[in-house]
C-alpha cells in the first residue's frame, strides 16, 4: 500500500553553498471511488483512511448518513492489467435497501467550487440533499479564545505536516476545545472527508455540538461538506469565498475566517461565539 511520506533526492542550497542530500515529500496518489462496482470519481490523496475518505465523500454527496447505510468497503483486487492491487480503487457497497443515486454529471455538478454553477442552484443543491437540517437550531456555543486557540492545537497535532510542510490539516474539536480527531492530506477537502468518513463509521452523525477547523480557506466545497455532516461552526485560517458565506448564512452554519492568533472574521453565525 502507498506510504504517507517518500525520500527523493535534493540539491539544497544554503547561505551560497550547496550540496545533495534526501528530502521526505508527502506521497500523492488518485483514489478512484466506486459505489456498488461503478466508478464514481477520482481524487488526489495522500495514501491512508481510505476506506474513510470514500464514506466521507458519499456523505457529502447526500447517500450516506448513518455506518448501516454500508454493506461493505473494499478494496478493489485486479486493479492493473497483470491483476496486483495498487489499493488506490475502493468500492463502497451499499446496504440492502439503501438506494443507489443516479451518478451523472448534473448530480455531482454542485460538489467543486469552480463548476459553473450559478450561486442559486448549488445552493439549492446542498438545502436539498443535505440529512440533517436542523444546522440552525444546534445551540452550541464556542467562547472566543476556546476558539482561538486551537489552530495552535491542530498544529500540535499534526505529525506528517512536520516532516513534509505539504499536508492540509481537518481537526474537530468540541466546544470546549478538545481534539476529537484530525485528518491530513495533500487536499484540504479529503482531510475534511475523512474526518467525516470516520464519523459515519463510528455512527456519530451529525455531528452536532462540534467545530470543525481547517487549515487553509473555506471554500464552497468545505461549507458544503460541514453542511452535509451537521457541523454547526466552521473556522479557517485563512479566507472564505463568497459562496461559501452565502451556503453558511442560508444553511445557519458559524464561518469563521482568519483565525489567526486572536484574531478573526466571524461571515455567519455570530451568536455562536461568546466573549
Amino acid at each position: 500500500m502507498g506510504r504517507v511520506t517518500e525520500r527523493r533526492r535534493v540539491v539544497r542550497i544554503r547561505n551560497g553553498g550547496a550540496g545533495v542530500r534526501p528530502d521526505t515529500l508527502v506521497a500523492e496518489e488518485p483514489l478512484e471511488i466506486r459505489l456498488n462496482g461503478k466508478p464514481l470519481a477520482i481524487t488526489m490523496r495522500t495514501p491512508g483512511d481510505d476506506f474513510a475518505l470514500a464514506v466521507g465523500f458519499l456523505v457529502s454527496e447526500g447517500v450516506l448518513a448513518a455506518a448501516s447505510d454500508v454493506q461493505a468497503v473494499t478494496y478493489c483486487e485486479g486493479a492493473t492489467e497483470d491483476g496486483s492491487n495498487t489499493y488506490n480503487v475502493v468500492n463502497v457497497q451499499l446496504a440492502a435497501g439503501i438506494p443507489v443515486p443516479d451518478i451523472t454529471l448534473e448530480r455531482n455538478v454542485y460538489t467543486t467550487s469552480s463548476c459553473g454553477l450559478c450561486g442559486k442552484a448549488s445552493l439549492d443543491a446542498v438545502r436539498t440533499a443535505t440529512r440533517f437540517p436542523g444546522l440552525a437550531t444546534d445551540p452550541v456555543r464556542v467562547p472566543v479564545e476556546v476558539l482561538c486557540a486551537m489552530p495552535d492545537r491542530l498544529r500540535e497535532a499534526q505529525k506528517v505536516f512536520d516532516r513534509t510542510g505539504g499536508l492540509h490539516a481537518a481537526g474537530l474539536f468540541t466546544a470546549q476545545g478538545e481534539l476529537l480527531d484530525l485528518r491530513e492530506d495533500v487536499g484540504r477537502h479529503n482531510a475534511v472527508d475523512k474526518i467525516v468518513g470516520r464519523a459515519c463509521q463510528a455512527g456519530r452523525l451529525p455531528l452536532a455540538g462540534s467545530v470543525l477547523l481547517v487549515s487553509g480557506r473555506a471554500s464552497f466545497e468545505l461549507v458544503q461538506k460541514a453542511v452535509m455532516a451537521g457541523i454547526p461552526v466552521l473556522a479557517a485560517v485563512s479566507a472564505p469565498s463568497s459562496l461559501a458565506v452565502d451556503l453558511a448564512l442560508e444553511s445557519g452554519m458559524t464561518l469563521v475566517g482568519f483565525l489567526r492568533g486572536p484574531d478573526m472574521n466571524i461571515y455567519a453565525g455570530e451568536e455562536r461565539i461568546t466573549l
